[in-house]
């Protein structure tokens, strides 16, 4: 082909190509693939809802050691070798189960570990278990390692303890706790002006549970309400203690003791309103006084039918 033919060619006479057909077309660029287990914010390891093989193993172990030495065996093999998370598994499933001294002693060995970081809800954990258990000198125990591990207790924290020492009356100690956390400058919240107010009730304690329930007005958003719930939740449940206290007293029906401590029982349920629950009345009381007449029944339910 000659030179000249060859300079008269042009470009538009070639087959264009895709990419040079729509120049400036954008394609569109690929997603990026990302692991969902990765975004957000990692839930705590104890709090996993599955236990593993060898956490299972190991909760099994732990009970069937009946000796300090299996159970020291158990720890220093079985227990050493499973990962952070079975291992706080396995915590966790104990304090399930209401095994305090396995659980105390798995707690301990958690501490010793290299990777272990204090960490406030497994203190408290702990104090609520052992709490609940009545187990107090051992809460109380927890609660100064958990300070002596540079943690600052916080409101569940001197809740958990306030809670162990009613457990056992010990209501002197739970008032003194009480007013820690507050000198601490933590902010008491609904369960522990529950529990508190319950519990000082139920003991006679009205001026003290006064003195909690004037503190709801300056810690909580809507004072009035709450503590209305809270009188009606008691109200609510109360009468079904004392049914069980008269069913329990059931079999002395001609027993003088029995007549007058259920007349005091009905008065006191008559004066919070109570009187007037159905399961009250399962209990025949024209038999508290020895007869059978409809006269002694109205004169404890004060003319109710």
């Amino acid at each position: 082909m000659k030179p000249s033919l060859m300079g008269s060619l042009r470009i538009s006479h070639l087959p264009q190509m895709g990419f040079l057909k729509y120049p400036h077309h954008n394609h569109k660029q690929s997603s990026i693939i990302t692991c969902g287990l990765r975004g957000g914010t990692k839930k705590p390891l104890w709090k996993s809802r599955v236990l593993s093989t060898e956490a299972i193993q190991a909760v099994h172990s732990l009970k069937l050691a009946n000796s300090n030495s299996k159970l020291h065996h158990v720890l220093s093999t079985r227990l050493s070798r499973l990962l952070k998370a079975d291992l706080l598994d396995t915590l966790a499933e104990l304090q399930r189960q209401n095994e305090f001294h396995l659980a105390l002693k798995v707690f301990e060995f958690v501490r010793k570990e290299v990777w272990y970081k204090p960490d406030m809800c497994l203190y408290c954990n702990m104090i609520q278990l052992l709490g609940k258990n009545k187990m107090t000198e051992m809460a109380e125990q927890v609660f100064t390692e958990l300070e002596k591990d540079g943690l600052k207790p916080d409101t569940r924290a001197f809740t958990e303890l306030i809670g162990a020492y009613l457990q056992v009356g010990m209501m002197e100690k739970a008032m003194e706790t009480y007013e820690r956390l507050k000198a601490c400058g933590c902010s008491p919240d609904k369960l522990t002006f529950t529990i508190l107010i319950r519990n000082l009730e139920n003991v006679g304690k009205e001026e003290l549970a006064a003195v909690v329930k004037k503190d709801c007005i300056e810690y909580l958003e809507y004072p009035e309400r709450f503590l209305e719930d809270v009188r009606k939740k008691h109200v609510s449940a109360d009468p079904i203690s004392f049914v069980l206290c008269f069913s329990s007293c059931f079999m002395k029906l001609y027993s003088d003791a029995f007549s007058e401590k259920y007349s005091a029982l009905f008065c006191r349920c008559k004066k919070d309103g109570r009187a007037q629950h159905p399961c009250l009345f399962r209990v025949p009381l024209c038999y508290a006084t020895g007869t059978r007449g409809g006269d002694e029944r109205r004169a404890y339910t004060g003319g109710m039918k």
